[in-house]
């Protein structure tokens, strides 16, 4: 129909929150702000509402108590697998995570993956990484590999074509997640840092996210650079 703006090419979003979180000192699936807020139910929330459908979580370290957050939401709109081998490090959650994309038949172009621990991500940063915007005219699609930069800093969201999943299952091993892949297939930067600061948390700290403030109880944030 004339005038109709065109569909925007599905994207599935990916939450991994898998870990033991022994940095942290608990598993990361079942940490919250300091206002109480579940940061794996921030997470689905966030992407859900940047137009990512459906949200994949993938969960293994305290899977039971952390499934149980996300007790409210359709079966339609949610995806929930576990990574029975999580303890082999975060390799072991993006390959579950992109086999259970992969199982949702031809339906999704591309994944946008979030670590659990970045409570602070914004819904405006998920959508300029899917959003046409992102580059300029270039359309996102199965061969796409996008990477969210702060300031120059890699971090997340990550968008991975359907084209690529395949290859990073096959590649990624133990504790390192798709950093080389990423690396090696020049996957192209998109800069965010006018939006948030992309920080994760590697140890626990009070974050006021609001006010994208860090206040450190016992450690410092981590950004750990092989995911």
């Amino acid at each position: 129909m004339a005038g109709m703006m065109p569909l925007a090419p599905p994207v599935a979003g990916l939450v991994l929150a898998a870990g033991a979180g022994s940095r942290y000192g608990r598993p990361k699936a079942l940490a919250t702000t300091p206002e109480g807020t579940s940061w794996l139910v921030r997470a689905v929330h966030t992407l859900a509402a940047a137009g990512c459908h459906p949200v994949i979580v993938v969960l293994g370290a305290g899977a039971d108590a952390a499934e149980a957050l996300l007790g409210d939401h359709h079966p339609g709109e949610l995806v929930v697998t576990r990574a029975e081998d999580w303890a082999d490090g975060l390799s072991a959650s993006l390959r579950a995570g992109l086999r259970a994309a992969a199982a949702l038949g031809p339906g999704p172009l591309a994944v946008a993956v979030v670590p659990v621990d970045v409570p602070g991500l914004g819904e405006a940063t998920v959508r300029r990484l899917i959003g046409p915007a992102a580059l300029g005219p270039a359309a996102l699609g199965p061969d796409t590999l996008r990477r969210a930069c702060f300031e120059g800093r890699p971090g997340h969201p990550v968008v991975i074509g359907r084209a690529h999943w395949a290859g990073l299952i096959a590649s990624v091993s133990g504790d390192t997640g798709a950093r080389p892949y990423l690396l090696a297939h020049q996957a192209v930067p998109v800069e965010c840092g006018d939006l948030e600061t992309g920080a994760d948390i590697d140890v626990n700290i009070d974050v006021d996210i609001n006010a994208g403030v860090e206040r450190e109880t016992g450690g410092t944030p981590g950004h750990p650079p092989d995911r």
